[in-house]
């Protein structure tokens, strides 16, 4: 058995669907914490822009879940009847499917995804996830950093795409991101030097209560995402 994760980016406009998937981050959980092979699920929304604000966007949310296995992620996507809703509602959609191949740290107490060491190729194409919980007297200070930071990952040449999401994203804060492959990932994490500074910061001031940090191969996409095919960000 192999397990696997997806991320959904999801968009909505009008309105009415705005409403039905802001009321969602309320009432969701609990529906999709019963669903059969899922071991670790979260519905996140995102701030303004590319996600990294202070500002909520109420039209942009992600459902990330890990799967005991493949057929279970798909008969979630086939068949359950809340995803069946959102397919109806959103404006448009991109689902990753991915592998994990390195994780470490922690998700609300939980170390939630199961890596396959041998499924990193650093010459492919890899996703990130990085998700902390900020200490709630570091939020001025954290928040001074995030525009440059994010500035920082834009610029690079070799992402392909960067969101900011997250359960409360103000202070507890994720980004999902693309890269050309995993080499390139590498080279902004560690030869960035803005990326350095956050990094050093970031225990120089203790900033955070917990995080973690997660790397994937990525195995399919489906759907589009800013009008371009999710197939085309792999």
């Amino acid at each position: 058995m192999r397990h696997v994760t997806t991320l959904s980016l999801i968009r909505y406009t009008g309105l009415r669907q705005k409403s039905w998937a802001f009321a969602q981050m309320g009432l969701a959980p609990t529906l999709l914490s019963k669903v059969s092979g899922l071991s670790f699920g979260r519905l996140m929304g995102s701030g303004g822009g590319n996600g990294f604000s202070l500002a909520p966007n109420f039209g942009v949310y992600a459902w990330l879940g890990h799967w005991e296995d493949r057929d279970a992620a798909e008969d979630f996507f086939a068949h359950h009847d809340w995803w069946q809703e959102v397919r109806q509602r959103q404006d448009e959609s991109a689902t990753f499917f991915m592998l994990p191949t390195m994780t470490h740290g922690v998700w609300g107490g939980e170390r939630p995804f199961t890596p396959d060491p041998e499924a990193y190729d650093p010459a492919s194409p890899v996703a990130v996830i990085t998700r902390a919980t900020i200490r709630t007297r570091k939020l001025p200070d954290f928040w001074r950093y995030v525009p440059q930071t994010s500035a920082s990952v834009e610029e690079h040449a070799d992402r392909v795409l960067s969101v900011g999401i997250g359960e409360y994203p103000i202070f507890m804060q994720a980004t999902f991101s693309i890269w050309r492959s995993g080499k390139s990932m590498q080279d902004f994490a560690y030869r960035s030097k803005h990326h350095k500074q956050v990094v050093r910061l970031t225990r120089d001031r203790k900033w955070y209560k917990e995080e973690m940090f997660t790397r994937f191969s990525l195995l399919e996409a489906r759907g589009k995402w800013n009008g371009q095919l999710a197939t085309e960000l792999c």
